[in-house]
Parts: structure tokens; sequence; C-alpha cells
């Protein structure tokens, strides 16, 4: 297939975290989310692209997900802050500073509506970096924090396979997708190495399929097709830092690339590189994990 790249939107400051929002009744099939950090704003994109804010998140927004009733959770970045959109506005779901000491970060949630959040570890604007491991946040539907896994080297992108029994969790500075079995209570066991990505440093990443996995890379300014053991089935070259992915599209085939240049905030709302381009892919979209 020709990798021919539409641009979606562009301006952005810095955008995360991009979730196809299905809805088969709507028109397009559904509509993307996603998150620009700087500008504060969780965003979605209508049919038409026409970009819309759906809520302001003060302490800057990232990770995306949904309960089973449908509303929107939001990771809280700098308050470290799990929020919650009720019918009244944002409330807070769960405080995870006391196991995250900086940023929080990307996020899952299953088909239960448990949410599991990574966060930096460190300071990644300090140099040189010293990156330190941190854990792996979950979230009960009661808004109980744990600990789902500890020593990840800056957890980041996560998916669920479909069946809902495993967790593929990209570890940034580890540079390798970790895989973890998910027990009925949500509780993750069995870790495992699912690839090792080498000089690739994993940000988000999408599940396709056939069980393969996007992975946005920035250090390589690309996208990439990694199939489980590691090796590299497709890549698609970006004009600048691959930061997260996301396949949707009426029929899951279109691979929406979030890419932009990791500054600090006041560089990037100067600077405004953000933006989402879209190709299509022969693989659809996994379906959506079901619940244990």
């Amino acid at each position: 297939m020709t990798t021919h790249v539409t641009p979606i939107i562009t301006g952005l400051a810095f955008a995360e975290a991009p979730r196809w929002r299905a809805d088969p009744t709507a028109p397009g099939g559904g509509e993307l989310w996603f998150s620009d950090f700087f500008t504060r704003c969780v965003m979605r994109i209508d049919s038409e692209g026409r970009a819309h804010t759906v809520v302001e998140v003060p302490n800057q927004p990232s990770g995306l997900g949904w309960l089973p009733d449908g509303r929107l959770l939001v990771v809280s970045m700098l308050d470290r802050k799990l929020m919650r959109l009720d019918a009244t506005g944002l409330a807070m779901a769960a405080d995870l500073s006391g196991l995250a000491a900086f940023p929080c970060n990307d996020m899952v949630v299953d088909a239960s509506g448990r949410a599991y959040i990574g966060n930096f570890g460190f300071d990644i604007f300090v140099r040189p970096v010293e990156p330190r491991p941190t854990v792996l946040a979950m979230v009960a539907p009661d808004g109980k924090v744990s600990v789902a896994a500890d020593d990840v080297l800056f957890p980041n992108g996560t998916v669920i396979a479909p069946d809902g029994c495993t967790m593929i969790l990209a570890e940034t500075f580890g540079r390798r997708l970790t895989a973890f079995d998910i027990a009925s209570d949500g509780t993750l066991a069995n870790r495992r190495l699912w690839a090792d990505l080498d000089n690739i440093a994993p940000d988000g990443i999408c599940l396709d399929a056939e069980g393969a996995v996007w992975v946005a890379s920035p250090r390589s300014n690309e996208f990439v097709r990694v199939l489980q053991g590691g090796r590299i089935a497709q890549r698609i070259a970006s004009s600048q830092q691959g930061i997260a992915c996301a396949l949707g599209g009426a029929d899951g085939r279109t691979l929406f690339m979030v890419s932009g240049r990791v500054r600090p905030h006041a560089e990037s709302l100067a600077e405004r590189t953000g933006r989402i381009d879209a190709v299509r892919v022969d693989v659809p979209a996994a379906p959506p994990p079901r619940c244990l």
C-alpha cells in the first residue's frame, strides 16, 4: 500500500494521547480525541475535520479513556490526579500523588473501568537526563489507587489485548515493550519482554487486529509497526518527532500519527509544531478489550 499522508490538524502546542471514539451511528464512524498539553485542552475532531474543545484541564491533560457508562477519564499531569468528566464538570476520580513524585502521563482504561496510569519518574528537562524507575499505578472504579507494576522506566503508551487478559506497556527509557497477564481483579503478573526495541524509545502505542503494535518513535522521527519479538514490519517516516498514534476511522484502517517537538511549556506554545496526520494501513485496529 502506498503511504499517502493526510494532514488532520496543525498548529498544536504539544498533542498527546490520541483516541478513536467509535460511534457507528455518527458520520465517519466516530471522532478522534486527543490532549493538547500546553493549551490545557482535551479536544475532539469531528467527521468534517473541525476541532472542538471538550474540556479544559488546568493542570495539563494527558492520557484519555472512558468508563463503561461513557464518562471521560483524563490524566491531570502536574497535580498527579485522575479526573472524571461528569455532567456538572470535572471531578477528581483519584489522587496519584502518593505514588508519583513527577508528572503523570499516558493511560489505558479497561472494559471494567480500571485505569492504568504511568508517570515520568524524574524530571525529563534536567540535563543530563538520569532516568529513574517508577511505578505503573492502577485506579479501581471506586477510586482506590494501587501499584500495578514497579521498577518500570518511564511507563508510557499502554494497550490491552481484545481478550482483556494481556497488557503491553511501552517503557520509553527502557527501549522496550513489556507484557503482563491481567487477572480478573486487574492485578498484573507474569511480566515479560514483548519486544526489545534497540535504539527506539517508544512513546505512544496502539494495537492492530493481528496483534502487532504501532509505536511512535521520537528519537528516529517515525512510526513503526512492531511484531512480538521485536521485528519491525513497517516504518512510516515523520518530519518531526513521533509522539503517539491511534488506529481508527470507519473501518479501523486509518493510522492517526501525532508528532511534534519535545520542548518546555513556553517554547511549545511559541513554536506550535504539534500536528496530527493520517495514513491508511492494511491491518485495522484491534477490537476493544472485553471485560474479564
